[in-house]
């Protein structure tokens, strides 16, 4: 009896150091990259922001600074449905601004109640204000129009897809680079006007159940007129080895302190690096490996800690 209940003990004991010992050693996600596409390493220390117009004109700007160049690439970042405060992707556009782009971030919603058959012609308007804006004086930091590109999540991949469609009608510059992250479908125009050489990825989370893929596949079939070379659909896949579960939802791609996500190996070797690779490839011929293509670069999500 004694015997018993000894062995007894000694079995809780053993799973209970078991336990223990489970969460001493549970695996860590990787950190983000120190240098590269989606790294921590940038060449301007902070920045500026402005915000100019209402309701569903209205646009912040983000110019980089410390050190202020003279003139940066352009950066339209487009948000989801309801997304009309940027703090809820604010983390990604400082990542962008400090890496040396000009970063317009149009509202194109008043409220909940716009239609969403206006949102692009709305941020179409802001995205030229904003233009005019910064090169309405020299102490801003004038945007390189040869070097544009547009980002978009949720809904902001119809949006940011039918900007580039309508780019030459409406009055834009020409986008050398576009990504849609997690794209809606609704509303998207048929894409023809997508520029041929444009570069593109559209990226899929596997773990979407509200858009899903459905935007993706709309937007892989209306730009045909894109060399295979020049676009990629994207899978982005859940890793749940450690602690914490990486997680490819919907809201994946929201990043700033008003989206309740905490960034992780997602958000640094999936879109940020994704496009990264895409709009140094497009403005200056480099890092294409890390946007295009079935290569390491691209597909390589960092590493857990054992």
């Amino acid at each position: 009896m004694r015997t018993d209940r000894t062995r007894k003990i000694v079995g809780v004991i053993g799973v209970l150091m078991t336990l223990a010992f489970g969460r001493a050693v549970a695996q860590t996600p990787p950190g983000q990259p120190p240098i590269g596409p989606g790294g921590s390493t940038y060449p301007h220390a902070s920045y500026t922001v402005t915000t100019n117009g209402t309701g569903k004109l209205q646009y912040w700007v983000y110019q980089p600074a410390s050190p202020k160049p003279a003139s940066a690439p352009l950066v339209v970042f487009n948000h989801g449905y309801g997304g009309m405060d940027p703090i809820y992707y604010l983390a990604w556009i400082e990542h962008l601004v400090r890496r040396g782009n000009v970063v317009v971030y149009p509202r194109y919603q008043a409220n909940l109640l716009t239609p969403p058959s206006t949102f692009t012609a709305n941020a179409i308007t802001a995205v030229k204000n904003a233009v005019t804006w910064l090169q309405a004086s020299s102490t801003r930091v004038q945007p390189q129009l040869t070097r544009c590109a547009i980002a978009g999540h949720s809904y902001g991949g119809v949006v940011t897809l039918n900007m580039a469609h309508r780019w030459q009608s409406a009055g834009l510059p020409q986008p050398r680079a576009l990504m849609a992250i997690e794209p809606w479908h609704d509303n998207l125009d048929t894409l023809s006007g997508v520029p041929a050489a444009v570069l593109l990825n559209c990226i899929v989370a596997d773990d979407d159940t509200f858009a899903g893929r459905t935007g993706c596949d709309l937007i892989w079939d209306r730009t045909a007129q894109v060399p295979l070379s020049n676009r990629d659909y994207v899978w982005m896949l859940s890793d749940l080895h450690g602690t914490p579960d990486l997680l490819a939802v919907h809201d994946q791609a929201t990043t700033g302190g008003g989206s309740g996500r905490v960034l992780d190996a997602l958000d640094w070797y999936g879109g940020w690096k994704t496009f990264d690779g895409l709009t140094d490839c497009a403005f200056f011929g480099t890092n294409c490996a890390y946007g295009l293509g079935d290569t390491p670069e691209h597909r390589w999500m960092g590493t857990w800690s054992d």
